[in-house]
């Protein structure tokens, strides 16, 4: 039986790409989602047609008791949790810091870091040898946008994201010793639905003459690089970022 991985946020763009990769690559895959329950079934749909096995549950990972019971369904439908891709993330509509209330705030980081922080603690509580687990791989989801700052369109995002990166090394160096590994990756600019989310679906075709590469990249492409990150390939690679950015 393959490992068991759980990717957040699953129903859509990066998520689903990485589902469907770890799905063709023998992992048995929980995809998580907040609302499009028919996206989300249709991805473990698309898994099942081709012979792969995943399983798609409602959770809200800002919600601590979702959670809880995210990894719940997961050690009963699946079994034990070996790979968390820490990927649901939000963004509110573009706009400056100077327009920016607490509620906008809150619920950006509420998503984007504390759900990271709480399925993380979920994973190690299944995955560390201290435990009694097997060990594992933790693979977050952060952004370019960490490092360019997203000035008139998503400072929030980015700031939120900037945190994820500090939580990825911080996180690698304590567990360790627990035969869990922790990895990101620093997507750029990507074709997903999220730019629409954001109030500009043309977002990419907007920036993409400023990527040296020339062009946006696609889900699949980031989809490659969390694989990668979560094989046994990646063995000795710990609290470490891949860009997949084109250059940007």
């Amino acid at each position: 039986m393959g490992k068991v991985m759980i990717v957040t946020g699953g129903s859509r763009g990066i998520g689903a790409a990485t589902a469907r990769l770890a799905a063709a690559a023998g992992y048995r895959v929980c995809l998580s989602y907040r609302d499009n329950r028919e996206a989300a079934d249709e991805v473990a749909a698309a898994i099942a047609r081709d012979g792969g096995e995943a399983i798609a549950v409602a959770a809200d990972v800002s919600v601590e008791r979702d959670v809880m019971r995210l990894f719940d369904t997961v050690d009963h439908a699946l079994g034990r949790v070996e790979v968390l891709v820490n990927n649901a993330g939000i963004l509110a509509p573009q706009c400056r810091v100077e327009a920016m209330d607490a509620e906008r705030l809150a619920r950006v980081l509420a998503v984007n870091v504390t759900g990271s922080f709480l399925c993380a603690r979920e994973a190690i509580r299944r995955m560390s040898t201290r435990h009694g687990g097997p060990g594992g791989g933790i693979v977050n989801l952060s952004s370019m946008a960490a490092r360019l700052g997203a000035p008139d369109e998503y400072v929030d995002y980015a700031a939120a994201k900037g945190a994820i990166d500090s939580f990825t090394v911080g996180l690698a160096k304590e567990v360790a010793t627990q035969g869990i590994r922790v990895n990101a990756v620093r997507p750029g600019l990507i074709a997903t639905d999220i730019h629409a989310s954001g109030g500009e679906p043309g977002r990419v075709a907007r920036l993409a003459p400023g990527v040296p590469m020339q062009r946006g990249g696609e889900a699949e492409e980031v989809a490659r690089a969390i694989l990668w990150l979560a094989s046994d390939a990646a063995s000795y690679t710990t609290g470490s970022f891949i860009d997949v950015s084109g250059g940007r």
